[in-house]
């Protein structure tokens, strides 16, 4: 089993000095490393959440997986957003890249690319939604 079994990831830059707030976007979706299944809806926190959803799980998973410099990542932790599906919780994780510039190149080579939320039309309603959070504590300094 994978720790993306039942997680998912928003990657975002943000540019300090032009206030500029950039996502990663794969095909129709910006969750990596798949769009949640169809069934999916948002949930509370489960009660009883084990380490399968733990930052550091999902922090070391990414850097496993597709290579990306830890020292480079920061989870947002104010970003708590849940989902559920037949298969179980879902939980969405935004992670900062903390890079002067967005690293386009580490994206590129997953199938991805950064964009603006202006950019995001034609997503999924519920993806649209996770962004509109994750862009508002972005934007907040969160």
């Amino acid at each position: 089993m994978s720790v993306f079994d039942h997680n998912r990831v928003i990657l975002c830059h943000f540019d300090n000095y032009s206030a500029a707030s950039l996502f990663a976007r794969y095909g129709s979706s910006v969750l990596m490393p798949a769009p949640l299944p169809e069934d999916a809806v948002a949930i509370a926190a489960p009660a009883d959440i084990d380490e399968l959803y733990a930052a550091d799980a999902v922090m070391a998973a990414l850097v496993a997986q597709y290579g990306f410099v830890p020292v480079e990542l920061a989870h947002a932790d104010g970003f708590q957003e849940w989902m559920g599906c037949a298969a179980g919780p879902i939980r969405i994780h935004l992670v900062k890249f903390t890079t002067l510039d967005a690293p386009r190149a580490a994206i590129e080579s997953h199938g991805g690319v950064f964009k603006p939320i202006s950019e995001m039309r034609g997503m999924p309603m519920i993806e649209l939604n996770l962004l509109r959070r994750a862009f508002d504590l972005v934007m907040s300094g969160g």
